[in-house]
């Protein structure tokens, strides 16, 4: 079991893997004997992980207590608790293809020879064994092989509720004591016709049905499995008797590492000495190694290049970037999708309906005169093909694929609602600066008034400004600092959110900000005011400069910035608008300035295209006036300014590396800041979407078609039995068709 709280104001939450659960009954039953537990918040279970997701009230249970209490209460509804990590080391040794066969094959072989007569009748060939020989078969694939379908089924009886086992349980004990009576009642000299072949051959193909399946499973956590073996075991530690390899556990923040050619690194840090290329493909999914040089970040689970590096150690164990990453994943495969919480409600009503509906058959059967044989047999074909194991499978299975292959192409899924909600989107909302442009502007001009000294007062501007981490005042200070000009300490430097900064250097005391904020404060820009018209039609972002003198606040200066488009945003805006998704760039800039941006991405301003001078807290407002008429609305952004409007957007999108606040107010993080990546995210979605819904109609069709050919008597229980472990392993294999997909595949 694993524990985790994503923050403070959060319930604690705790993972536990179950064993035993066969089916959508089961599932429902287990969520109820969790809910039960004092203290308990909400519990939610996931057939195809086999593992449940606990909330709980710490006032009312210890973290101490609760595992035992889940454990027992798991256990007393008859299933088999176990830790996530006995889960995965299992799983791990589970990777042989043949894993788990054994009680197949053993099935396999008890069943032939039962079979094989039912051949020959075809061929006009008698080879029936006699009845003892059957029993010998057919009693160890019933009551040995079959065991785990009784004692399941019983706990199931025991609390008055129904999954897969028992109906496989009822229906293959009513074939094999049928069999038994005819045979032991039958007059001396006479065979009669046995049905034992049926249920040994019915719960060997649910046994079958059942391996496949987990092979399936197996298949849909690959991605998981491959971010963890990107941990590697052991870490280079420079320590004071030089370089010596240590377990990655004993690594700690601040140690000092070796990464040599083409090993993996090991956790976050700072690259210290050397320069090389870094491979970050996992975690990104960008296929082209990046340079790295002294005073870079590097993220763990990435692999060196051809140069031996040193690197600082800034984060270890749950705080990496690969374990938040591998954590997303694992919560977004876990939950709950709102269409799966319709399925579980009709599954807790599925399997008594489906034993009443057998009851009807044997009834009716024996009422037109069929007999107690024909009767018995057409009842256990409707028990058995009415197995709800492909409802439960049809949602888990398609997120857990559609989670894993979008991972591996750096687009992480934090939830499974996110992954729902995004193939409705028809409006994307892109945050300007750093998310469609580069995010690195440039001071392109730069005006003072003609008594000022140009030199002096752009070194009073950069040392204002140089501690600050807005693009903008980087701009600057990099532009003091080409032209050598010295940068001071200033003082009593205040930032005023959304409008700029002021501060005091050497006496003087200067405001740096927008337009808006000058005209807030009446500034009078004078013959300056000619020239940022100028600058903001060339499309540049204008700031101004004020001093504050004894007459009041005076404009002394103009300073206009520029950005680059990224590559590829153009194109990737083209491609939504293709598919039907309207484009908007919300952008803080003068309209001037976001127009002249919005042309160059390919928006048109005319069509309402563009949302300007909306300041950071008014995003989450210009979200709420897209979503207007129903509209539902994503947001692409990449700062913590952005957190607000990712949380209000229907669907928040946030681009970065996986530690910024915009990531946890985002139900999906896009790894790298390519905006081609937007349109690649509603692609999974669509696709994961259809896949769940072709799952749902085809194991909903299977059971409408199947009960009523098996209460009529079209279908056997053997027939039935194919039929139904069939049905799940198409539902797995459907699923898994989507570990195909590939960002920019147009294939349907």
């Amino acid at each position: 079991m694993t524990e985790s709280s994503s923050n403070p104001t959060t319930a604690p939450s705790v993972d536990l893997g179950i064993g035993g659960m066969t089916c959508a009954s089961c599932v429902g039953r287990v969520e109820r004997a969790l809910r039960k537990v004092p203290g308990v918040q909400d519990a939610s279970v996931n057939l195809a992980l086999e593992r449940a997701h606990v909330t709980f009230d710490p006032a009312s249970t210890s973290a101490a207590d609760i595992d035992a209490i889940l454990r027992r209460a798991v256990r007393n509804a008859g299933y088999e608790p176990r830790s996530v990590a006995e889960q995965d080391a299992q799983e791990a040794d589970a990777d042989s293809p043949w894993a788990g066969f054994l009680p197949v094959g053993i099935g396999i072989v008890l069943s032939l020879p039962l079979v094989l007569p039912m051949l020959g009748d075809f061929f006009g060939k008698h080879w029936m064994l006699p009845p003892l020989a059957q029993f010998l078969l057919a009693a160890p694939v019933q009551f040995i092989l079959g065991a785990r379908f009784y004692k399941a089924g019983w706990h199931a009886l025991k609390a008055l509720t129904g999954n897969m086992d028992l109906l496989v349980a009822i229906g293959t004990s009513a074939g094999f004591g049928l069999s038994l009576w005819l045979w032991l009642t039958a007059p001396q000299g006479h065979t009669p016709h046995l049905y034992f072949e049926a249920s040994a051959v019915v719960i060997t193909l649910v046994l079958l049905g059942k391996w496949l399946e987990a092979r399936a499973k197996r298949q849909t956590t690959t991605a998981i499995r491959a971010l963890h073996a990107l941990r590697p075991d052991v870490a280079h530690l420079i320590g004071r008797d030089g370089e010596v390899d240590v377990p990655i556990a004993e690594v700690m923040a601040g140690d000092q590492l070796v990464v040599r050619p083409g090993e993996r690194i090991p956790v976050d840090g700072t690259l210290l000495e050397g320069h090389t290329q870094v491979d970050e493909s996992m975690l990104t999914g960008e296929p082209l190694p990046v340079v790295r040089e002294e005073g870079a970040k590097l993220t763990g689970g990435s692999i060196n290049g051809d140069g031996r590096i040193v690197m600082q150690v800034s984060a270890v164990g749950s705080e990496t970037v690969l374990a938040r990453i591998i954590r997303l994943v694992e919560d977004a495969q876990a939950a709950k999708a709102p269409i799966q919480r319709l399925v579980d409600k009709v599954s807790s009503v599925f399997v008594p309906a489906v034993l009443v509906i057998a009851l009807l058959t044997f009834v009716g059967w024996m009422w037109t005169g069929a007999g107690l044989e024909a009767s018995l047999i057409h009842a256990v074909a409707v028990l058995v093909i009415a197995c709800p194991c492909a409802l439960g499978l049809a949602t888990p299975a398609a997120i857990m694929a559609g989670t894993g292959v979008a991972a591996k192409h750096g687009i992480l899924i934090k939830d499974a609602e996110a992954l729902e909600i995004a193939h409705r989107v028809d409006t994307v909302a892109f945050d300007k600066t750093g998310t469609l442009t580069v995010g690195q502007p440039r001071l392109v001009a730069f005006h003072v008034e003609p008594s000022l000294d140009e030199a002096a007062t752009l070194a009073t501007i950069a040392s204002v400004q140089s501690g600050s981490e807005h693009p903008l005042a980087r701009a600057v200070t990099q532009a003091a600092s080409e032209r050598g000009i010295t940068i001071v300490a200033p003082e009593g430097v205040r930032a005023v959110p959304g409008r700029g900064t002021e501060g005091e250097v050497a006496g003087r005391s200067v405001l740096i900000g927008s337009l808006r904020w000058m005209q807030e404060l009446n500034v009078d820009l004078g013959a300056l005011a000619a020239t940022a018209r100028e600058l903001q039609e060339q499309g540049a972002t204008v700031s101004a400069v004020a001093e504050r003198r004894t007459s009041g606040l005076v404009a002394i200066a103009l300073m206009g910035f520029g950005d680059e488009p990224k590559p590829g945003a153009r194109e990737a805006l083209a491609a939504l608008r293709e598919k039907g998704v309207r484009c908007v760039m919300i952008s803080g800039d003068n309209r001037g300035a976001a127009h002249a941006m919005a042309r160059r991405l390919g928006l048109d301003p005319d069509k309402d295209e563009v949302m300007a001078e909306v300041l950071p807290g008014d995003k989450a407002a210009a979200i709420g006036q897209l979503q207007q008429g129903g509209h539902t609305v994503a947001m692409v952004g990449d700062g913590v300014n952005d957190a607000p409007a990712l949380a209000a957007a229907d669907v928040g999108m946030a681009m970065g590396n996986g530690t910024d606040v915009a990531m946890h107010a985002a139900g999906i993080t896009l790894m790298r800041g390519d905006p081609q990546l937007v349109g690649a995210a509603l692609d999974i979605s669509h696709r994961t979407v259809r896949k769940i819904r072709q799952n749902l109609f085809w194991a909903f069709a299977y059971n409408v078609a199947g009960i009523p050919l098996a209460a009529l008597g079209f279908l056997s229980p053997v027939v039935a039995g194919a039929a139904m472990a069939l049905s799940s392993v198409s539902v797995m294999t459907n699923a898994l068709l989507l570990k195909r997909w590939q960002p920019g595949d147009r294939s349907k």
